[in-house]
């Protein structure tokens, strides 16, 4: 485990990096990660294209504000992601837009194709699901984890499995009308429970 994050960690990049590289690769009609077609590149744009209006427009709730910038000690937000995830298009603003609130925090992301030795240490039911946040102290310990959507989110994929027997499109597309009508409230009141939680045990 932990020379998967010291690893990782020479690896990562700050949002901005992440964001241009991404941007970079789809210009050149290229995708992150090992797979590469055309349908992984069209969700790409789609989501690059999201992380767009998402950077301009996400809020973070004044009350979830306030109790997040009382946080005082020092952590990383290390996160698992790639370009064509969906659920990474939503998640990443959040905490980019959160983290940039507290200079306790620092974002570091790295592709999970990269990392597949982090990877498999934080998997969700077997799968490789992403965007994973590994929140680490100061020693570079894993002190919390989350990911890959916030519970309300997971609750509706996995009712809908249940009822259809696969994740297809029409249920993708409920996923991301929940992002858009949540508005990334549930996903920063869970990060800010967790950072909460992470404090109490210090």
């Amino acid at each position: 485990m932990e020379n998967s994050i010291k690893n990782a960690l020479s690896k990562a990049v700050d949002y901005a990096t992440y964001r241009s590289t991404v941007t970079k690769l789809i210009a050149e009609g290229k995708s992150t990660g090992n797979d590469q077609s055309e349908e992984i590149l069209q969700y790409s744009i789609l989501n690059e294209s999201r992380m767009n209006r998402l950077d301009k427009t996400m809020k973070v709730d004044g009350e979830i504000e306030a109790e997040f910038k009382a946080i005082d000690t020092a952590y990383t937000w290390l996160v698992l992601s790639e370009g064509w995830c969906g659920d990474a298009a939503q998640i990443l603003p959040i905490l980019h837009k959160m983290s940039e609130l507290n200079s306790h925090i620092d974002l570091k992301l790295v592709f999970r194709d990269e990392n597949p030795e982090l990877m498999d240490q934080f998997l969700t039911n077997g799968g490789k699901a992403i965007p994973k946040l590994i929140v680490l102290n100061s020693d570079h310990k894993v002190v919390a984890h989350w990911g890959p959507r916030p519970a309300a989110a997971l609750k509706l994929i996995v009712d809908y499995k249940a009822e259809h027997g696969v994740v297809d499109e029409p249920a993708k597309a409920a996923l991301q009308m929940w992002y858009l009508h949540d508005k990334g409230l549930s996903t920063q009141r869970e990060l800010l429970d967790i950072m909460k939680n992470v404090e109490s045990k210090k």
